[in-house]
């Protein structure tokens, strides 16, 4: 099956032995506290909010750098449609008047 990869066995035995980078280490490590914290904010927090708390954390960290490891993991903010009044108060006090008297 090597031949037909075109891999010698060294290279092969290497790459199983090949220890992960701490540029991937990090990047996962930030990915875990980022669903964290979303799952904390019970899934309203954006990248900037995000963002923020990773830094109150002490990470450094770029709102740009969560916003792409987000779509990574497919999550997003949810939008809450602001509350709207769909009736309006009627003041019939001025239109009314005592018909009893």
């Amino acid at each position: 099956m090597l031949k037909f990869l075109g891999v010698s066995r060294s290279g092969y035995r290497s790459f199983l032995n090949r220890k992960i980078s701490s540029a991937i280490q990090r990047k996962e490590a930030i990915k875990k506290n980022i669903r964290l914290i979303y799952d904390a904010s019970k899934q309203n927090y954006g990248a900037p909010k995000i963002t923020k708390e990773l830094r109150k954390s002490g990470e450094t960290i770029t709102e740009r750098t969560v916003g792409k490891y987000m779509r990574e993991m497919g999550i997003k903010a949810q939008w809450i449609k602001p509350f709207t009044t769909t009736t309006r108060d009627s003041d019939f006090s001025t239109e009314l008047t005592n018909i009893l008297d």
